[in-house]
């Protein structure tokens, strides 16, 4: 007993001096990035200021790329469309910077990631308006898909990235016993990102963060329908690198149109592109030409299966969250609503009921639940969709409406659409829509919704909902997932990554202490979302992921008080009723 005191004492100080250090904040120095040009400061008028009608068509492209915002058509400026001369100087600027940068610390760039959360967290507002007024979408849906997802790779990469960039030691086998054998992580160069315009804010960080943390340098073009947001945004990350005493140059972000993303897949290391299948093709036989390593994100038919013994009311919310998200809003929701034929009539009934309670409009003009089309010529492409199911037996049940557009409105809105009747010989069941489209049909069986979700030539996500979690997770598990160097090419044979690489590798989220706590939809941003649905959401994010356990603390009891506030009022208007 007397050898084993001294050991706990010990343990229960190591414990109580961990849990003071946690109390303690962080040093991280504040940073000034200049937002005085992307701010709406009520100092323009009619008069200062016009409405921009963008150019049709791919063959219209010229040397600058302009930039509008699509809820208001309120002309922004432009950003140059760079040559492919002008992009390898990019490249090789960011060649120069990396071979320093290789060179870094964890420390320092743990700082780096530090001094960017608490920028982010500090500027939730500016930075989720940048992304509203630059594609059209809302607030809250700003906070959700750009702010929460970043916040959530940086926090990541700070408890975790050192640890799975150390070497690994491995088995050396029977016959080489003498000895010891380790697989080393070493960064590549320069890695390129062509990104797409629907998360403009996460998807310049996505790439950027990654690559940095692991030594390299980064070169990102985005999107000609996001340059105006992705521009400003990289002031963040320019002041973040030169707080940490980053070489300059080691970040770049590129503005043009199909010429200037060829280049830089011409001349990085690695590119990861996200976007549509037909151009990552393209990309794919680009970087064949150079052998480099590709990740590609591509399109989506995302499957949403509900089984007849769910939460009804909960799970409604969770599907108009997940199609609004596949919107031209965002993506990553949901495209396919496969409903059990025993709740069909109820599910249908409920989805209609709250879709005509969602309003369409200028998402910074009011309040509004969805906001405006990015790309004009989308609302056409869901148009036709929604025809070509109406022709072939389809029938619209239910959509949202549209709030005070403004005079200068043009055909950027597409209000959410609920339709019954669909089958898979419709180009709605098989082409990705990215629109606030919302198909469903009926399955009877659990084997004929995994035939139906696995009938589709995507295979991005799919989500299933049921009363018994192990009937769920064996739906899912047969549903379809989410998503060497220089000439001797790229991937690996033997080893862990070898033997994944013969393996689908899929992602499965369950929940954890089901069915005590299930996936729901937080009141304040539940369709109709609150009048502080946005305030919700920043001290949600600083709940989550705030620097110092005090700011985490004050932040939880505001959002305590806010969840606290909307149950009285929705007890409230029970009781009225």
């Amino acid at each position: 007993m007397a050898f084993w005191w001294p050991l706990l004492v010990l343990a229960l100080a190591y414990g109580l001096c961990r849990f003071l250090l946690m109390l303690i904040p962080p040093s991280v120095p504040s940073i000034e990035v200049d937002a005085s040009d992307v701010v709406e400061d009520g100092s323009q008028t009619k008069e200062n200021s016009y409405i921009y009608i963008p150019r049709r068509g791919r063959s219209m492209q010229t040397d600058k790329v302009q930039c509008y915002e699509p809820a208001t058509m309120k002309y922004l400026g432009y950003f140059p469309a760079l040559t492919p001369e002008e992009v390898k100087e990019h490249v090789a600027q960011a060649r120069k910077a990396q071979k320093i940068w290789a060179k870094s610390s964890f420390k320092q760039r743990r700082q780096f990631l530090r001094i960017l959360l608490k920028y982010i967290i500090e500027h939730q507002e500016l930075i989720c308006e940048v992304s509203s007024r630059d594609t059209g979408k809302t607030m809250v849906d700003a906070s959700l898909g750009e702010i929460m997802t970043t916040c959530e790779k940086i926090t990541w990469l700070l408890d975790e990235g050192e640890k799975w960039l150390k070497p690994e030691y491995r088995s050396s086998g029977r016959s080489m016993l003498h000895k010891r054998s380790k697989v080393e992580f070493y960064p590549l160069g320069v890695i390129g990102a062509i990104v797409s315009w629907n998360y403009p804010f996460h998807n310049v960080f996505n790439p950027v963060l990654a690559a940095v943390f692991s030594g390299n340098a980064a070169v990102i073009k985005v999107s000609e329908h996001a340059s105006w947001s992705g521009c400003f945004y990289y002031r963040i990350i320019q002041a973040a690198l030169a707080a940490v005493g980053a070489p300059d140059n080691l970040v770049h972000i590129i503005t043009g149109f199909a010429e200037t993303g060829q280049a830089l897949v011409s001349s990085v290391d690695k590119i990861i592109f996200v976007g549509s299948p037909g151009v990552g093709k393209m990309i794919m036989q680009k970087a064949s030409e150079t052998l480099i390593p590709v990740t590609l994100e591509l399109g989506g038919k995302d499957a949403f299966i509900v089984c007849e013994d769910v939460d009804l009311p909960n799970v409604v919310q969770v599907a108009i969250r997940a199609a609004l998200q596949s919107s031209g809003q965002n993506c990553a929701g949901a495209e396919r609503f496969y409903v059990h034929k025993d709740i069909y009539p109820t599910f249908v009934a409920q989805i209609v009921k709250l879709v005509k309670s969602i309003t369409v409009g200028p998402p910074l003009a009011g309040k509004y639940d969805m906001g405006a089309i990015c790309i004009q010529e989308h609302v056409e492409k869901l148009q036709n969709l929604v025809d070509d199911a109406l022709e072939k037996g389809a029938e619209i049940v239910g959509r949202g409406h549209f709030g005070n557009l403004g005079e200068d409105a043009v055909d950027q809105y597409f209000t959410p659409t609920v339709i019954v009747n669909v089958d898979h010989t419709m180009k709605l069941m098989q082409e990705e829509a990215f629109g606030p489209i919302i198909p469903i049909m009926k399955f009877s069986t659990d084997e004929e919704a995994i035939e139906l979700a696995n009938d589709s030539k995507y295979g991005l996500g799919c989500a299933v909902f049921s009363g018994n979690q192990r009937r769920a997770i064996k739906i899912a598990s047969q549903s379809l997932p989410f998503g060497g160097v220089k000439h001797s090419g790229f991937g690996r044979f033997a080893g862990v990554e070898g033997l994944r690489a013969c393996c689908l590798v899929k992602a499965v989220v369950e929940d954890r202490w089901w069915p005590y706590i299930k996936t729901k939809i937080p009141k304040p941003i539940q369709y109709p979302v609150a009048e502080n649905g946005f305030e919700f959401q920043e001290s949600l994010v600083e709940t989550l992921y705030g620097l110092s356990v005090w700011d985490r603390l004050r932040s939880l009891v505001n959002v305590l008080k806010i969840l606290s506030e909307q149950n009285s009022t929705t007890n409230t208007v029970k009781k009225t009723r």
